[in-house]
């Protein structure tokens, strides 16, 4: 399932299980590293691991949020128990999984680095110092660190990390007074110069659906939609604190 692939190149700082489920916590940093991949047996009657989600949320002070492949029966059993879509999570509460070929051509002078600097975490968490939780979900596997600097500025950045034959691309931003320049697409051809390097042969990609000019870049350079996902959380009264 590629979408185990793609929770491997996004490490919680915990996990636990729950059957085939994984519940995942990172102290409220991204919705996919604090919700329960959805995927596969939980080894329980669908109420009871919903529960479980619910008390290991409300153990870490994360809402509960369980992430579902869109359109399957798994999806319809845990919209009959009372949970709705998390909608509060807009514009990404809904998600494409894109994959395609590895990019390649011109870098336009983007490069991939083995640490990230201070620009690029600025870049792709806001700040240059971020906490534990996104240096850790940010950091860890096989990671490259991917920049592009314009007169001494960190104009674009990419995350990039490789899982098996898989390239997974993450927190492509770039500066709004340097885009139209070719910045993206060069920092993905510098992402998959150096993936392909590492032994992988396609991408993957998960975008907000909403998120129409990624998809367009992402199409251009040859991506098309594997599958897609939602987050569901509890409805009123589907999932209340047990008494202590």
């Amino acid at each position: 399932m590629l979408e185990l692939t793609c929770s491997q190149a996004w490490t919680p700082l915990l996990e636990r299980r729950i059957g085939d489920w994984r519940l995942r916590w990172a102290d409220g940093f991204t919705a996919r590293a604090n919700s329960a991949l959805a995927i596969g047996d939980p080894g329980k009657p669908l109420p009871d691991a919903l529960r479980a989600v619910c008390d290991f949320a409300h153990h870490h002070a994360i809402p509960p949020v369980v992430q579902v492949i869109q359109n399957t029966s798994v999806e319809d059993e845990i919209a009959s128990t009372g949970w709705v879509q998390y909608v509060e999570h807009r514009p990404a509460h809904e998600v494409s999984v894109l994959t395609g070929p590895l990019s390649h051509g011109t870098s336009a002078g983007a490069v991939i680095l083995d640490e990230p600097t201070s620009g690029w975490w600025e870049m792709t968490t806001g700040s240059a110092e971020p906490a534990e939780a996104p240096r850790h979900v940010l950091g860890t596997g096989k990671v490259g660190f991917g920049v592009v600097e314009v007169d001494g500025v960190t104009a674009g950045a990419v995350r990039g990390a490789v899982v098996g034959e898989w390239l997974h691309i993450g927190r492509l931003e770039v500066r709004a007074e340097f885009r139209r320049r070719g910045l993206a697409r060069g920092l993905m051809n510098a992402a998959g110069g150096w993936a392909a390097a590492q032994g992988a042969t396609g991408v993957v990609l998960q975008v907000a659906v909403a998120n129409s000019g990624a998809l367009k870049l992402y199409e251009n350079l040859g991506c098309t939609e594997h599958h897609s996902y939602r987050y569901w959380a509890p409805g009123p009264g589907a999932c209340e604190d047990r008494p202590s």
